[in-house]
């Protein structure tokens, strides 16, 4: 049976739905909302269900994959920042690389460059917050990473080896601050306890001070992020 407050980790975009009608786990994709839900009956235990959705990993991306048409940095589209949407300007004629201004990024140099420059742009940025937001949460944890990196990863947000290697995806720059803070928090919260038991979430909690309206930010939004670039 379920406990209550019981806490497991999804894969990005499935969203957990518990089913007093269902016989047993199942997943099955909702384009309405663009997620993969996972239905699990009320009696189940989560962490099975959690088991799973990971043993289905490829099934779900490949369903995700299929749900949001990809958006391209050019000259117009709009591409959130920090959670906000913001719309690429491209500027030609201007020298330099990139910089924002209100809701509006732009974009220096020749058309053709722009993809590429906006994408390191967003992955700098990525980089100095990240690397802001481990130097705040290492004074609390008493402990600092052994290297710090970021990915374009597909399945995971955040990693942190028993080595002490911390890892992100760039993408959460896309996402609202508090989101990227409660991944950093999470992976920072690993290099003292590699668990999820009930000292590590009290750990993360003294970290950040919400973490329910992030992971649910991540389960209904987060697969949206991997639209761009």
């Amino acid at each position: 049976m379920m406990r209550k407050g019981a806490q497991v980790t999804l894969p990005p975009g499935v969203q957990l739905r518990m089913s007093a009608a269902a016989r047993r786990v199942s997943l099955r994709v909702d384009a309405s909302l663009g997620v993969v839900l996972l239905v699990v009956p009320k009696r189940l235990s989560l962490a099975r269900a959690a088991d799973f959705a990971e043993k289905n990993r490829r099934w779900i991306d490949r369903k995700l994959a299929g749900l949001s048409p990809s958006v391209r940095f050019a000259d117009g589209v709009e591409v959130p920042l920090g959670g906000i949407s913001h719309q690429v300007r491209h500027r030609p004629a201007t020298r330099g690389t990139v910089w924002v201004e209100g809701r509006e990024i732009h974009v220096a140099g020749a058309a053709e460059h722009l993809p590429r420059r906006l994408t390191d742009w967003l992955k700098a940025e990525a980089h100095r917050q990240v690397n802001a937001l481990v130097d705040r949460h290492a004074e609390v944890v008493g402990k600092r990473p052994a290297r710090v990196t970021l990915r374009d990863t597909t399945t995971r947000w955040g990693s942190c080896t028993p080595s002490g290697r911390v890892a992100f995806c760039w993408r959460l720059v896309l996402a609202p601050p508090e989101v990227m803070d409660y991944v950093v928090a999470h992976e920072m919260a690993h290099l003292v306890e590699l668990n999820h038991g009930p000292r590590f979430w009290r750990l993360v909690r003294r970290l950040v001070a919400d973490t329910d309206g992030p992971r649910k930010w991540l389960s209904d939004h987060g697969i949206r992020l991997h639209r761009y670039g």
